[in-house]
């Protein structure tokens, strides 16, 4: 008689409102458990410098945090860790955290354009689920994702017979001329200094965003798009965690 797998919980390794609500909103039931993940200090661990692979560290670091918190958990549960990094002009941009950084960088991107990654890594630490690589090493890429990444265990420390797989979402996000008043004035809102970027496009941001090419979600913080891909690799449908 096969194995019948009940529908896992899933947990958002975030703390993010704009995540959870995009995910509320796709009628995604799920918990939220923020990892203790310090980020500076993986990035520079690791010497990861290029914009799309820090997002996708730092989402895995997330992820696997929260996963090892749940090693006394009977029924185990599937954890999603994203983070997003901006690149403008050859530069990653994660959160600014103060007024006058946040200040500089709206200035500098301020008619101009760069490109969001977010980076996505779910984990499944069911009891006795354990991770086989796709054909050929990789999944075929999802219309709309770039480049995923292959399933593979989860870090030996965390969980050593879960099943993960990441990929990353982007977008390349058109900005409006700001003057120096608006700039001051969103700066002075407090909203910038705590997104990757400094922008948002779901809130006060939206209003100097001219255009976005690409996964619109990617710029919010979470691609459904990208979660229902990973998803799939895994094994479990969508569908199944509608609310």
């Amino acid at each position: 008689m096969p194995e019948i797998v009940s529908t896992p919980a899933l947990i958002l390794a975030s703390a993010s409102p704009a995540r959870t609500k995009l995910l509320t909103d796709a009628g995604i039931a799920h918990r939220i458990q923020v990892s203790d993940v310090d980020e500076d200090a993986v990035v520079a661990r690791h010497g990861v410098t290029d914009p799309a692979d820090t997002a996708l560290l730092l989402a895995r670091a997330k992820a696997e945090a929260v996963a090892a918190s749940l090693a006394d958990e009977v029924d185990g549960a599937l954890v999603l860790g994203c983070d997003s990094v901006f690149s403008f002009d050859g530069v990653a941009y994660g959160k600014p955290h103060t007024p006058e950084r946040a200040t500089e960088r709206i200035t500098a991107m301020s008619g101009r354009s760069g490109t969001l990654y977010t980076g996505h890594w779910l984990i499944d630490t069911r009891p006795g689920r354990v991770a086989v690589p796709e054909p050929g090493g990789e999944a075929e890429p999802e219309p709309g994702t770039d480049a995923p990444v292959a399933v593979e265990p989860a870090a030996s420390d965390v969980q050593p017979r879960a099943a993960a797989t990441g990929a990353i979402a982007s977008a390349e996000v058109h900005f409006a001329t700001m003057t120096d008043a608006e700039i001051a004035a969103y700066v002075a809102t407090g909203e910038p200094l705590a997104v990757a970027g400094s922008f948002t496009i779901d809130s006060r941001g939206s209003a100097f965003i001219r255009r976005v090419d690409g996964d619109p979600h990617a710029v919010i913080g979470l691609s459904v798009t990208t979660l229902r891909t990973l998803l799939t690799r895994l094994g479990e449908d969508i569908t199944a965690l509608w609310a």
